[in-house]
This record gives structure tokens, C-alpha cells and sequence, in this order.
């Protein structure tokens, strides 16, 4: 029974560390999906893709924390095996076997209820967010809350195709402001990367464009053709900014006059 116990809290803490890891890494600008992927991959030594093992490594506190999983990684790993080995070795009864077995599902099920629980992730994030500005120098910054992440904002990421209506367009002609869409990086093949481009920057297919915006602007604009449709809901998208900027112009000019 004691090894079965041993063997939870092994578990527990194994994910206390990833999940750690993973809001750390979220903190040096990686989407929280990506960072909890890496942080996992990092623990349990399965590796990851090349084209993001460049961004961990190249980036001296992500490269920090990777390390730090790998280390730990392979304790825990190790110590979980030997666990679960003496768990059903030692019990010299039937009993005990069964109360063994009750408490590695019982430990278990908790565990998986605080990974699928939003409530405990968002409590215990409070809490790692808290110890990591105290006892760390990582910039601690809510990343989602900076860019506001609500009201139907998110930043995308896309490969663009020859195809695509934004290829070998210059950002100018693309005009994209008047859509509400922001431009801010452009990563071109050979590790060429353009952050903030401005107006005469082209678009070049294979061209990986992140952007920030409203997520249905940004989806009907992955979805353009080089056609005159393409041009046509450009059109369109502009118009509904232009209403959108002139609604809240007058809901402050109102908010100003109340006051």
C-alpha cells in the first residue's frame, strides 16, 4: 500500500511540474497549447518537431526550463516504474492487492479530474503565476489579458499558399488595417524573420504570416482566393470595420457627454 501511495504522489507531483513548466513557458510568449506540448514532450524525453525545438533553443529561458524538465523527466519517470513494480509485487494477499489497486484508481481519477477541470486549472495557474513572479526572474505576463484575448480577438499563424489571395501582395495593397487585421511577423524559409513589416513588405508563398485580429475576419481571409470573390469580401470586411469604428466613435463621443 505504501509503494501504491509512493506512486500517486510521484504522479501528482509529475504533473504539478509539467503543468509548472508549461505556464512558464507560456510566459516567454508560447501559446499555452504549445507550451503544455513541449513541457510534456520535455518530461517524458519523446522529443518534439525540429522547427520547434529551434524556438526552445534558440530562446535561453525556454531553453532553461526545457533542461530542467529533462532532468527531472528522468527521475520521475523512472521512480514511477519502479513504483507501479513493487505496488502488485509486495502485496503478500489478495486484500491488500484490492485496497492497492482502490487507491492507484482513486489517485488516479482525481489527477484526471484536475487536468479536464477548468476551475482547478484556473486556480492552481493563480497560484504558479504567483510563485513564479516571487521566486523566479521569468516576466511574468498575462499574454491573453495584454492582447486582449476576448470579444472574438485571437492571434493565427498560417502558411500561405501561391493560391491564397494574400500571395505576392505587398502589405499596402493587401490592406489589411481597414480590416481590423494587424501583420505582426512574417517568418520566411532559411530562419528569416520579418517582425512588424511594413507597407511595401510582400507576401511570398510558403510565406508563414502571424496576425492579429478578429478570429471570423482572419478565417474568411484564410479562406480567399486570387479571384475577384476574394477581392469582393476584402470589400466587405472593410465596410463592417468602417460601421464597427464609426458605432464606437459615437459610444464615446455619448460615454464623453454624459459625463
Amino acid at each position: 500500500m505504501l509503494a501504491a501511495i509512493t506512486l500517486f504522489l510521484v504522479i501528482t507531483l509529475s504533473v504539478l511540474i509539467t503543468k509548472i513548466a508549461a505556464i512558464a513557458l507560456a510566459h516567454t510568449g508560447l501559446s499555452s497549447q504549445s507550451a503544455s506540448f513541449q513541457a510534456r514532450s520535455a518530461y517524458t524525453g519523446t522529443g518534439f518537431c525540429t522547427a520547434e525545438s529551434e524556438k526552445i533553443m534558440n530562446h535561453p529561458v525556454r531553453r532553461k526550463i526545457i533542461y530542467s524538465l529533462m532532468l527531472m523527466g528522468n527521475a520521475g519517470i523512472v521512480t514511477v516504474i519502479s513504483s507501479l513494480v513493487l505496488t502488485f509485487v509486495l502485496p503478500d494477499s489478495t486484500l491488500s492487492k484490492f485496497y492497492t489497486l482502490l487507491i492507484l484508481v482513486a489517485g488516479i481519477s482525481i489527477i484526471w479530474w484536475g487536468l479536464k477541470s477548468k476551475w482547478a486549472d484556473k486556480e492552481l495557474s493563480k497560484i504558479i503565476n504567483k510563485m513564479l513572479q516571487r521566486y523566479t526572474d521569468i516576466e511574468v505576463q498575462d499574454y491573453a489579458a495584454v492582447l486582449h484575448f476576448k470579444d472574438n480577438y485571437k492571434i493565427s499563424e498560417k502558411q500561405v499558399n501561391s493560391k491564397d489571395w494574400m500571395a505576392n501582395k505587398s502589405l499596402k495593397e493587401l490592406n489589411l488595417r481597414d480590416e481590423g487585421i494587424t501583420v505582426l511577423g512574417v517568418e520566411r524559409k532559411r530562419n528569416k524573420y520579418f517582425g512588424s513589416p511594413t507597407g511595401s513588405f510582400t507576401i511570398q508563398p510558403e510565406d508563414v504570416i502571424t496576425i492579429y485580429g478578429k478570429a471570423d475576419v482572419i478565417k474568411n481571409i484564410y479562406k480567399r482566393q486570387r479571384d475577384f470573390s476574394g477581392e469582393r469580401e476584402h470589400v466587405d470586411f472593410v465596410k463592417k470595420e468602417t460601421t464597427r469604428k464609426e458605432e464606437l466613435d459615437t459610444d464615446s463621443e455619448k460615454d464623453k457627454n454624459n459625463r
